[in-house]
């Protein structure tokens, strides 16, 4: 007996699925994967690891502290915390040998000192999706993007969802138009009004000096909701002349009519005032997207446009749209909120397990390269076990069939095949198998 075994476990933080789970994953990440592509989207790859002036070049002190970072020799080396800085700087060095617009995706895993507690974690997949050009790019873009991540959610299957859309430029002008100089940091607070709420908004906008009656307005703003129509004319009956805000508002009636245009509907958009997403580099449309009957769980897709992507690696000018779902995070809340029911997963890939009833396993394996080459996921029993432990081994995998062999099989060719749900038990041919599984 070894009294040294180590108890197997991992870091707080990580995910790690069992077969059942990491099939739904992979899964819901082959939707997500085949419709970036056939938006005409093309992949990328970059290192999990880069020098630590390119990730902090535009840090926080938040994103600082939650940064892994270590020496190896003389290398100051970083762990990503996202796909978009290294993105921007993938960007800025092969600028010469892209096609603009460049319309790239990415999945990967990112890293981040997160603290401790549910549904976030310190390693996790990003699926991101962005177009970006050197010059000027048209606002159709910032409807397509949604467009394709409302295709993706529709083929998960994910129940009622609604993507959130604003226009950073909207909220601005209109800050602008009261005369308030901090905008940045009233954007930060009005951000987290689904969060903390409309009483918690209010007492932080005092907070930074904002007079009672602006707080008022702010609030009253952002509170404007109801459909397209309805949302649109309230905001242009403000008669607000601010150009900033008379340039947003145009463009999120562009990029309103050009969703319909791509498909997407009012009952998965709708746009939203309250929107501004906190990171900085956003100047124009935002995006959250909402599972309407599991709003406390947050957002499961956000993105938006902005204005200068590699401005600390270039002096090239790259503007862009961006949208990213954290696949990990996502999947984590699909199973808390019970929409991912584990009896209801696929414990298995093999659609079709070869059974031979000797050890002559030559016959048993053309079969089943039959079966492959016509794409059906197969596999042949191999181990010296009784015929019970083999229907046993297939009953418990959840392999759905199985062709059994013998001689009888061997010589007739003729071969049986049995259904493991319903114990139905045929006697056919190998062709006949194969349109039957097909």
């Amino acid at each position: 007996m070894n009294n040294k075994i180590i108890k197997p476990s991992i870091l707080s933080g990580f995910m790690e699925l069992l077969p059942k789970e990491q099939i739904e994953f992979n899964r819901i990440m082959d939707i997500i994967k085949n419709n970036y592509e056939k938006g005409g989207f093309v992949p990328i790859d970059t290192p999990v690891m880069e020098k630590s002036e390119i990730l902090l070049a535009k840090g926080s002190e938040e994103t600082d502290k939650q940064i892994y970072r270590f020496t190896k020799g003389s290398n100051d080396i970083s762990l990503r915390f996202d796909l978009t800085v290294p993105f921007a700087r993938y960007a800025s060095q092969h600028m010469e040998n892209l096609v603009f617009p460049f319309r790239r995706y990415q999945i990967g895993k990112v890293y981040r000192g997160e603290r401790n507690q549910k549904g976030r974690y310190r390693e996790f997949y990003q699926c991101d999706i962005d177009v970006i050009s050197k010059g000027e790019l048209s606002l159709v873009n910032d409807a397509e993007l949604p467009s394709i991540i409302c295709s993706i959610f529709k083929e998960i299957g994910l129940p009622a969802f609604k993507i959130h859309i604003n226009n950073r430029k909207i909220l601005n002008g209109f800050f602008k138009s009261l005369n308030v100089a901090d905008a940045t940091n009233v954007l930060r607070i009005v951000d987290k009004l689904d969060k903390i709420g409309e009483d918690a908004v209010a007492k932080e906008l005092t907070t930074i000096g904002l007079l009672a009656d602006i707080v008022d307005k702010i609030i009253s703003f952002i509170s404007i909701a109801g459909d397209k129509s309805k949302i649109l004319n309230e905001l242009k009956a403000l008669n607000i002349e601010e150009p900033t805000f008379k340039e947003g508002l145009e463009e999120i009636e562009i990029v309103s009519h050009y969703l319909e245009c791509y498909g997407v509907t009012e009952e998965n958009y709708v746009i939203d005032l309250k929107i501004a997403r906190g990171l900085d580099y956003y100047t124009g449309t935002v995006y959250e997207t909402i599972l309407e009957d599991f709003k406390g769980i947050g957002s499961i897709c956000s993105g938006g446009r902005y204005d200068n992507l590699a401005e600390y690696y270039t002096n090239e000018k790259l503007q862009g749209v961006g949208m990213s779902i954290g696949i990990t995070r996502l999947f984590s809340q699909l199973k808390d909120i019970g929409i991912l029911k584990e009896e209801t997963l696929p414990s298995t890939l093999t659609k079709v397990l070869v059974v031979p009833m000797d050890e002559n396993m030559d016959y048993a394996i053309s079969i089943m390269n039959k079966l492959r080459n016509e794409g059906i996921n197969s596999e042949v029993y191999l181990e010296k076990n009784k015929f019970g432990k083999k229907l046993t081994y297939a009953n418990n995998a959840g392999i759905p069939y199985i062709v059994i062999i013998g001689e009888e099989e061997i010589k007739s060719g003729i071969l049986t095949f049995k259904n493991m749900e319903t114990g139905e038990q045929e006697k056919l041919s190998a062709q006949e198998i194969l349109n039957r599984v097909k």
